[in-house]
């Protein structure tokens, strides 16, 4: 992940200098960071928080994007096009978003973005992409930011074009982790926590919305400061409902915590979460408490995927000292999206003029096997693979119990 900043110039140079194009640049094909793929050089925005409590997942999706940059290149999967990578910490602030949105618009060698990791942060990036046509590809699960805010009405309306997402959503994902409680878990009173941020508060909402519909009692709800480190006034209602299982809304830094809290004050039931707290930060977080504890996660294990295969084989064969996480894989078919919509655009190893906007609608036809599985997106620009998976924590870490998909 590499910044770079070029300056669009319209008279002829000396030669041997450099040359643009109108969003992509010309050089000797000599990039520091990657192997010549070839003259004109496309850079693909990537945003994530790369420092603070979400630095884990962030990191694990910046290598895996850089990852794919270096396939891309290696490979010349678009001859004549050299990839390279330009990473911004949004540190999971919109505000902080927002800004790298408009930085990386700036940036006109920047022809695609993958990222950010935290539902809100996309919606301070959407518009200002949306304005400049430059398509972005996440891992995001809010349904409003595909399908408009009104999408559980049942009136759906994509709000911006130039954003998909190769992950499918809390639609799916938090109905997903109700009926495997239910019916398999035979947990039937739960006591709902989240965040109050758009992920956390979303997830929870379409969790409670199918748990009860199922025939679950809600034993109570409650919300939390995602700063927050003692949860123990939220401990203490938990214990006295009665329920069998707490539901978390949000990410890991507070779901460890709350799930050892939980555990210390004698309520020794399971915690369970969203793909966010499926992390190895949230078992050291949580200790020997996590044990037992659930979270779902978007797609099939990674690691049981032959898809996935060479990515683990080549992501460990690169030398990145993180793991790539919960989203890695996704990250990686984000990237290779991009590179497959900008191979649909280029001639002859040129981009055209228009390439930002040529290259988002180039994107709504992308189809390929990816890391995750088939990779493709539907009118709404979500992803048409639907798949998820219940992990459970076993002897201190992770490990999957089902996969399969939600039935509505």
């Amino acid at each position: 992940m590499r910044n770079r900043s070029l300056i669009a110039i319209t008279a002829a140079l000396a030669a041997g200098a450099l040359t643009l194009t109108a969003c992509g640049s010309r050089d000797n094909g000599k990039d520091k960071g990657s192997s010549d793929g070839g003259s004109t050089v496309v850079t693909i925005g990537f945003d994530a928080p790369l420092t603070g409590d979400l630095s884990a997942l962030g990191i694990g999706m910046k290598n895996s994007v850089d990852l794919a940059v270096k396939q891309a290149n290696k490979n010349k999967e678009v001859p004549g096009v050299t990839f390279k990578v330009k990473p911004l910490d949004d540190q999971a602030q919109p505000s902080s978003g927002q800004q790298n949105a408009t930085q990386l618009v700036a940036d006109k060698s920047v022809i695609g973005v993958v990222g950010p990791l935290n539902s809100s942060v996309a919606q301070s990036m959407q518009k200002v992409f949306d304005t400049a046509h430059l398509v972005e590809v996440s891992i995001n699960t809010n349904p409003a930011l595909t399908q408009g805010e009104k999408w559980d009405s049942g009136t759906k309306e994509r709000p911006f074009k130039s954003y998909f997402r190769t992950a499918t959503t809390d639609a799916v994902q938090g109905p997903f982790a109700a009926q495997y409680l239910y019916n398999t878990a035979k947990k039937k009173k739960v006591f709902v926590i989240d965040d109050k941020k758009t992920y956390g508060a979303g997830l929870a909402g379409t969790f409670t919305k199918e748990f009860t519909k199922l025939g679950g009692k809600v034993a109570g709800t409650e919300h939390v400061n995602p700063d927050a480190k003692d949860f123990g006034a939220v401990v203490t209602k938990v214990k006295s409902s009665g329920a069998d299982v707490v539901y978390y809304g949000g990410e890991f830094p507070v779901a460890g915590p709350l799930s050892a809290q939980l555990k210390k004050a004698g309520a020794k039931i399971p915690l369970v979460g969203g793909d966010a707290i499926y992390s190895a930060e949230f078992t050291k977080l949580a200790g020997k408490s996590a044990e037992g504890d659930l979270a779902t996660s978007v797609g099939a294990p990674v690691e049981q995927l032959p898809s996935a295969k060479s990515f683990i084989d080549n992501y460990k064969a690169a030398g990145y000292k993180e793991a790539y996480e919960a989203y890695g894989g996704f990250s990686y078919d984000s990237a290779w999206a991009i590179i497959q919509a900008v191979k649909a655009v280029v001639k002859d190893g040129k981009l055209p003029s228009d390439a930002r906007a040529k290259v988002t609608e180039a994107m709504q036809s992308v189809s390929f096997d990816g890391v995750t599985g088939k990779v493709s997106f539907d009118e709404y620009g979500d992803a048409t693979n639907k798949q998820l998976t219940v992990y459970k924590v076993t002897g201190g870490a992770w490990k999957p119990e089902t996969s399969g998909t939600f039935e509505g």
